[in-house]
């Protein structure tokens, strides 16, 4: 498969008081089309930071990072925050509706394709309700709703579920499985949580800790379409455990030095 994210040596320094702050250290990845991969590494690793420089929010101190363009004539690229980043003094259906109004789909148009989604995501009867009115689960399937609906060509995910409680990230990450199932779009999906990772991506790429380089990948075996029902496997358990003997000592740096 063609690669439809290529990122080669990419170096990212922040000025900081005394010293400037190395983030991220001559890191290269290539993600195939339609391939689903997960980033884990410790907190301060640079994650966030590689997705943000992938979505053209920060620029890379040396290095490149692209993502190769199609013609459809749709956008490149949607990006989904662990915050609720959905516009409060939007109802559901403008929120969803939004990407799809900027780029001058006409009302008609958005708004079915916008209901759509929302029904995919279990949010019908919420249409017409704003933000304040939605716990934050629900909140978050909005933010997914409409990176979806746009119909990005990669989708740049930041710890979309992070926030949530244990039992609605779990019916968030089945309901995420099925949705990307449909188009299997090119995904980048960064996570704390290995367990997330192994059961939504194709392979997972582990992170040092600052200054944030890849320290290894990890292939995921189970074939797709998968559910949460896969996590009781053994080779589930053998997996996850593999990937925490090589992020232990990333996560223990991370945490500085100890009395």
């Amino acid at each position: 498969m063609s690669a439809k994210i290529i990122v080669s040596d990419v170096t990212k320094i922040y000025p900081g008081q005394g010293r400037p702050v190395v983030a991220l250290d001559r890191v290269s990845l290539k993600v195939p089309e339609g391939e689903f991969v997960c980033i884990v590494g410790p907190s301060g690793c640079g994650k966030s930071t590689l997705l943000r420089i992938l979505a053209g929010l920060v620029p890379c101190s040396s290095g490149t990072a692209a993502i190769a363009g199609g013609d459809r004539g749709k956008p490149l690229h949607s990006l989904v925050f662990q915050e609720y980043a959905i516009f409060p003094w939007k109802t559901v259906l403008q929120n969803v509706a939004f990407g799809l109004q900027m780029r001058g789909v006409a009302r008609p148009e958005r708004e079915a394709t916008a209901c759509e989604w929302i029904g995919r995501v279990g949010l019908s009867e919420f249409t017409d309700a704003y933000p304040r009115q939605l716990s934050g689960g629900m909140r978050q399937r909005v933010g997914i709703a409409r990176a979806f609906a746009n119909d990005p060509e990669v989708l740049l995910m930041d710890e979309p579920l992070g926030a949530l409680d244990a039992q609605t990230r779990l019916i968030l990450m089945d309901e995420l499985l099925h949705l990307w199932e449909a188009d299997r779009k090119t995904v980048v999906y960064v996570t704390h949580d290995i367990e997330e990772a192994i059961l939504l991506g194709d392979r997972v790429v582990l992170m040092t800790a600052r200054p944030g380089r890849l320290k290894a990948e990890f292939t995921v075996p189970f074939t797709r379409p998968r559910g949460i029902e896969v996590m009781g496997d053994p080779a589930f358990a053998g997996l996850s455990y593999q990937i925490w003997e090589a992020l232990r000592d990333e996560a223990i740096a991370a945490m500085g030095p100890r009395a």
